[in-house]
């Protein structure tokens, strides 16, 4: 968690940013003022980020986003990213490094966003990217990261007095079945374990709740959603488009998710003891993220 505020950045937290580790892929979803400082002071491995994803043009989750990449193409990069977010975003990136006769010296491809549904954005071996609308005052977006598994584990006790070489258990770990020189054929499902489900990471920029996010949700299994204000607040939470600590923990309970991760906070509040008292009348499993911290997708 790179940054959790919402907003402003406060002396304990910053703006917007969260660095997503998954199949040995990494994925950068918002880039609030301040990130690049953020992902130096955690020791994160920024120069591995290969996706950008940018949920909306309200500054603190983007203003960091310049900067990054110009230090990325300062230290050397030449490896290109992907890059996601409202269309409007390439204009502003464009207007940017021009005025300030930036050239990086990496591509990044541009993927805007225009999505009224939900939608996959990138896929690949490893991991399954969509993207979803989202109900704020300017155009939003939500994500989620699904792994896939990439090896199946072989069945030890099927394997067990065979004659099946290392070579072949690659090959069944792959999923892949083949045909023995005696024309007999070896399947891998007759020596591999089931892949446990995958888990899948929801990721609830700025909203207020609308009943289709349910639906862009479901099956996530750890979900981060903005708990901006608490509910003695809601009326201005409905009025700048934004959710209760309750809200958040009642989608969370809707979708049947394993965990759920609260950020986003305004800075009024001194602390989230309350954030999660109130959550927790709805959901147990529920932690207010701190900066810094490392959390495990359940």
């Amino acid at each position: 968690m790179l940054g959790s505020s919402a907003a402003v950045p406060t002396t304990e937290r910053s703006c917007s940013a969260q660095l997503v580790y998954c199949n040995n892929r990494y994925v950068l979803i918002d880039c609030g003022e301040g990130t690049q400082q953020q992902l130096r002071k955690f020791n994160a491995p920024f120069q591995r980020i290969n996706h950008i994803l940018i949920s909306h043009l309200h500054g603190d989750h983007f203003y960091g986003l310049p900067g990054l990449l110009g230090t990325m193409s300062l230290l050397g990069r030449t490896t290109g990213i992907q890059l996601y977010g409202p269309p409007e975003l390439l204009e502003i990136l464009s207007v940017i490094f021009r005025a300030s006769e930036t050239t990086l010296k990496f591509n990044f491809n541009f993927i805007p966003l225009e999505m009224k549904t939900k939608e996959v954005i990138f896929e690949d071996e490893g991991m399954r990217i969509s993207g979803f609308p989202l109900k704020h005052r300017i155009k939003t977006f939500g994500f989620s990261i699904e792994e896939k598994s990439q090896r199946l584990k072989i069945n030890k006790n099927a394997v067990e007095g065979s004659t099946l070489s290392n070579e072949h258990l690659k090959l069944l770990a792959q999923g892949k079945d083949f045909q023995r020189i005696d024309g007999s054929w070896v399947f891998y499902k007759d020596y591999t374990l089931p892949p446990p489900p995958s888990r899948i990471y929801s990721y609830c920029s700025d909203t207020k709740p609308f009943p289709a996010l349910k639906s862009y949700t479901v099956g996530t299994t750890s979900l981060y959603h903005e708990a901006t204000f608490l509910s003695d607040k809601k009326d201005r939470a409905k009025q700048t488009f934004h959710s209760t600590a309750a809200e958040a923990a009642s989608l969370a309970q809707e979708i049947g998710a394993r965990k759920l991760l609260m950020g986003h906070f305004s800075s009024r509040y001194p602390n989230t003891d309350q954030h999660i008292i109130e959550a927790k009348e709805y959901f147990e499993n529920v932690e207010a993220v701190i900066d810094g911290v490392t959390y495990q997708i359940e």
